[in-house]
């Protein structure tokens, strides 16, 4: 089984990804936050710095894109190559109500002729394998045969199914009979996504699906980022979000810019430390970094963490 992280806007960027591979093994890909390109054909800053050459890092990581535009995929495509990637990634996935608006990411389910001719003229002319990140539907499960029958005429290297509808968000139950489905009836290699929270649920969901198949991981590996060797140590988490804290300082030339971009990682971590509404209450209302600092020293020091589920003996 293959493990990938899961692409999160304001979490998974260049130095989480970096830091992340560093202190805690077990992900064989990371998937990075969408790029959308424009018609402007060039790339921001931002997006310069989040698309490094491939070979400048030690790990292996995919470009996924956001777009209804074949030629601005297309595009995107070859700068991704030009830096070395061999795969990328669509995004028909995204549930966000402006980009959905906008028919992309699940936006994209709306009109099943069009996401038909998006892919025939992609997959003629792209320079680089093409995986797919897709979910069910948009208001119900019932739209994902139709879907699926798209997707099965072109040579995807990897469909990527999150088994909720759009309309789900990140709510609600998985539909784990239509994953079935797309497991009986996918022409190409599946991933799954959604949920995971555990070693013990990849393997349940393992034991359910004995076939050759990949996990997706997004939450679950923020809230426990050792999840994949065993569980997250409490000294090397520590270490690891201090070091991400004095990297994002550096990057963005002061401090309370960076304690913004890690609460959001702490609003996925506290729930993974036994006792802690209290002291997590505490860490989302400041405002001070020094305050921040004890805080979250205080959660170290003094709470344990949740044991994870053992995975069962074979």
């Amino acid at each position: 089984m293959h493990y990938y992280f899961a692409p999160m806007e304001g979490l998974t960027d260049s130095v989480f990804r970096r830091l992340h591979h560093q202190y805690f093994p077990g992900v064989d890909r990371y998937y990075m936050p969408f790029l959308s390109p424009t018609v402007h054909r060039s790339l921001s800053h931002k997006e310069e710095r989040e698309l490094p050459r491939a070979d400048s890092v030690d790990f292996r990581a995919v470009p996924q894109i956001l777009t209804k535009s074949p030629e601005d995929f297309l595009w995107a495509a070859q700068i991704c190559r030009d830096r070395g990637y061999d795969e990328i990634n669509l995004n028909v996935g995204c549930p966000s109500g402006t980009v959905v608006a906008k028919g992309k990411g699940s936006g994209m389910l709306r009109d099943l002729d069009s996401l038909d001719a998006f892919l025939e003229e992609v997959f003629r002319k792209t320079p680089l394998p093409v995986s797919v990140k897709t979910r069910l539907g948009l208001e119900s499960p019932e739209e994902f045969p139709a879907i699926l029958e798209i997707y099965n005429r072109y040579p995807i290297r990897e469909l990527i199914v999150h088994p909720r509808v759009r309309k789900q968000f990140y709510n609600g139950d998985v539909d784990m009979e239509m994953f079935a489905y797309a497991v009986t009836h996918s022409n190409n290699p599946l991933c799954y996504n959604g949920n995971l929270f555990s070693l013990a649920q990849i393997h349940s969901l393992q034991t359910r699906f004995p076939q050759p198949l990949s996990v997706m991981i997004g939450r679950g590996l923020i809230a426990d980022p050792g999840m994949l060797s065993g569980g997250t140590n409490i000294a090397l988490l520590e270490r690891f979000m201090n070091e991400l804290l004095e990297t994002y300082e550096a990057d963005f030339g002061g401090s309370r810019n960076a304690m913004f971009r890690l609460k959001e990682h702490w609003s996925y971590l506290h729930t993974r430390f036994i006792g802690c509404e209290r002291l997590w209450k505490r860490l989302r209302k400041t405002t001070d970094v020094s305050e921040f600092r004890a805080i979250t020293a205080e959660i170290f020091h003094t709470l344990p963490l949740i044991e994870p589920k053992k995975v069962p003996a074979e």
